[in-house]
């Protein structure tokens, strides 16, 4: 049973097919590619079993140092499922999709975003930044117009003018954010994924991701932090 359970089948292979495709598949989306996949090719499916499918698929990627991970959206707290190259932890994996000059801005637009205390980069500060290059000077509609493929390919995410990482990139560059950005980066108390958009305690400096803060803090009257127990003086949204 152990060395069935372990066989990568059709199934499998359609599964990781969609995964990579899409760059990012949100939670609800994968549980249904998850039946979708057995039920095509008449193998065995059950509602609760998609980590462990999950977990076969990684088994078999393991030697081609990929994986499949799970992160959680900042915004909404829903789980979505990234193939991640293990073997290129750094931004050089996008390489192959953007220029030079392209990195180096959305190198400096990460700066922005992970040294915010919120977690945000407003345009005007990133369209600024882009006469600053080094490689060489960017218009700013030639910046504007990388923000917007920078969105569409799922790097990053805007909302009102105000950029941020999006779920995309923190699971797939979360090792090389903690290792790059040791200072600042930090990971949810809670969830214990990377934290960008995050309240922080200011007796202990611990940080929470926002819907993790909701959840942990439902039906509390007087919030106390998890780790020092102090009072959790941050708005609870």
């Amino acid at each position: 049973n152990n060395l069935m359970a372990a066989q990568m089948t059709n199934a499998h292979r359609r599964f990781l097919q969609v995964l990579m495709s899409n760059g990012i598949t949100e939670g609800s989306e994968a549980r249904k590619l998850h039946q979708h996949c057995c039920e095509t090719d008449k193998v065995y499916y059950a509602h609760d079993k998609l980590d462990d499918f999950i977990s076969t698929i990684n088994s078999h990627l393991q030697p081609l140092f990929m994986q499949i991970r799970k992160g959680i959206s900042e915004d909404d707290g829903r789980a979505h499922y990234a193939v991640v190259n293990l073997a290129e932890t750094e931004i050089t994996k996008m390489a192959s999709d953007y220029t030079e000059i392209e990195l180096e801005l959305f190198r400096k637009t990460m700066d922005l975003i992970i040294l915010s205390e919120n977690g945000f980069a407003s345009s005007t500060d990133i369209l600024n930044l882009a006469d600053q290059l080094k490689s060489k000077k960017m218009k700013k509609k030639e910046a504007e117009q990388v923000l917007k493929v920078f969105v569409e390919d799922k790097w990053l995410s805007e909302k009102n003018g105000e950029y941020t990482l999006h779920t995309r990139c923190i699971i797939e560059m979360e090792q090389y954010i903690l290792s790059n950005y040791q200072d600042v980066a930090r990971k949810c108390n809670i969830c214990h994924s990377l934290a960008i958009q995050s309240q922080v305690c200011e007796s202990c400096g611990i940080g929470m991701h926002l819907p993790c803060v909701r959840k942990y803090f439902r039906g509390q009257t007087e919030p106390r932090c998890p780790k020092c127990n102090e009072s959790w003086s941050c708005d609870n949204p």
